[in-house]
């Protein structure tokens, strides 16, 4: 990727794109017992509360509360789980390989996820690599959620983005659809090798 496409902007989501994100692995891992993992996903992770987590309108400690009422698990345990989902946001490799090739390039890079305050806090105090983002938008920062066309319009506006001249990469299709009706250009993460495919011909000079 070439110096000329230095006046193009990349928009990364965290979760699932940056960062490995795995409902199903992270309940599996924690609970051997599969009615467990069942109440788990239904009454935690499937739950409004994990969006209003996000959307940071709910804290951890008040959570907790309720997935205890709702599940009927030991607090202790519940205060456990919150911790192993942040363990498990492991950074996947190829793309730290490609968010390098991209800034290298001098392209702008900025981030914007669905997630806990906190829990960016948690992964900005391990991972120097995500000094390469110039700006980040959190959700849970800022009480807006994807895919409301409002976080979409904030980032734009934060950081003086044009969407037509800014890609938005997200995994998840109606974050993407979102972004696009606004203007900007997307990619529908499907791995860093195709998202580099993608980049390439998005982030080319007119």
């Amino acid at each position: 990727m070439g110096a000329t496409q230095a006046g193009r902007n990349v928009i990364f989501d965290l979760g699932g794109v940056v960062f490995r994100w795995n409902v199903d692995d992270i309940v599996g891992r924690f609970y051997a017992d599969d009615s467990l993992r069942k109440v788990a996903k239904q009454e935690i992770f499937k739950h409004p509360d994990w969006l209003e987590m996000d959307r940071g309108t709910l804290g951890e400690e008040e959570a907790i509360r309720r997935f205890q009422m709702r599940t009927h698990r030991p607090v202790a345990e519940l205060q456990s789980l919150m911790l192993a989902v942040k363990e498990s946001l492991v950074p996947i490799e190829d793309t730290i390989e490609l968010l390098h090739e991209l800034a290298q390039s001098g392209v702008p890079l900025y981030c914007l996820s669905n997630m806990p305050a906190d829990t960016f806090a948690h992964l900005r105090r391990r991972h120097s690599f995500l000094d390469v983002f110039r700006g980040s938008v959190i959700s849970g920062e800022i009480r807006m959620i994807k895919p409301d066309p409002l976080i979409f319009e904030h980032i734009a506006r934060r950081y003086r983005l044009a969407p037509a001249q800014t890609v938005f990469v997200d995994d998840n299709e109606p974050n993407t659809l979102s972004a696009r009706a606004l203007g900007f250009k997307t990619v529908l993460f499907r791995g860093a090798r195709q998202c580099r495919e993608e980049l390439a011909c998005l982030l080319r000079a007119d």
